[in-house]
């Protein structure tokens, strides 16, 4: 039963290690300082259209990575993050870059950057502030009556023409449907228990601990209009790269390319949307 009985997750949950070690992305963080986006994030962030000249507001921001990205595109970017972890790293991030444009002698392509500690439920800015806003990663660690207040919050604070993007993993459908009959084939071709666990958040094992509110692409959709947004939800999943006989190249093709199939077995979703009118 959804009711505001259910807390919000402690914020000590999400430290240095978690954005380090678990949060998707932190190998090409790592890698690269921050100066270069994940497959995933670049993915997410391309939906957006971001042109110079827009405000930018990051929800969630983790590592920063989002809002030094956006400094290079010469944009204003604002990063929210309720984790004191999160907002100490992305700080770091704003200043590594500052110092680089500074060091290559372009100061005067310091955009601003800002983040600070606050609740996604409540934006410290005002209404109709920003042109885009970002929520990657986030939907699934809010119970739906603190999405539907985040979506409510970012409705207020986009312009009237301005859009909203989603990033969410994974598809529910995938671990509760499809992920039982994925594990029982691997298993019988002889993969390790270890590697397709029973509870497939036990896979990345803190996401047994932080994942409450996973998405199929029609609750996306219906918490979306329900906060007063047209959207666009679709699924996409990572690229598989597998080298495969005929069959199963056949069977993956039809499972992650035609419905209903694709619905069950795609990874991901997306979502862009816009305010009603």
């Amino acid at each position: 039963m959804d009711t505001q009985e259910e807390k919000p997750l402690p914020s000590t949950l999400y430290t240095e290690e978690y954005f380090l070690t678990a949060c998707e992305g932190y190998d090409v963080f790592l890698d690269s300082e921050g100066q270069q986006l994940s497959r995933r994030l670049s993915q997410a962030f391309a939906m957006a259209d971001v042109q110079p000249g827009m405000r930018v507001l990051d929800v969630g921001c983790g590592r920063g990575e989002i809002l030094r990205h956006c400094m290079r595109l010469g944009i204003d970017a604002f990063g929210i993050d309720y984790a004191t972890a999160a907002t100490a790293m992305s700080r770091d991030v704003i200043l590594a870059e500052q110092k680089t444009l500074f060091d290559a002698g372009e100061a005067d392509k310091i955009t601003y950057a800002g983040v600070c500690r606050s609740d996604a439920k409540k934006l410290p800015f005002a209404d109709g502030y920003f042109d885009r806003v970002l929520m990657f990663d986030v939907v699934e660690h809010l119970h739906p009556w603190e999405l539907h207040a985040a979506m409510l919050e970012v409705r207020r604070v986009l312009t009237d023409n301005g859009r909203f993007i989603i990033h969410t993993a994974p598809n529910r459908w995938y671990d509760t449907y499809a992920y039982p009959w994925v594990r029982r084939f691997r298993l019988l071709l002889g993969a390790d228990a270890d590697t397709y666990p029973a509870d497939p958040r036990a896979i990345t094992p803190v996401n047994q601990d932080v994942h409450v509110n996973e998405q199929d692409l029609f609750s996306m959709r219906r918490a979306l209009a329900q906060a007063g947004f047209h959207s666009k939800v679709w699924l996409d999943s990572p690229p598989q790269n597998r080298q495969e006989n005929l069959l199963m190249a056949t069977l993956r093709y039809m499972a992650f390319n035609l419905p209903p199939f694709s619905w069950f077995f795609e990874r991901e979703e997306f979502a862009v949307a816009e305010k009603m009118r």
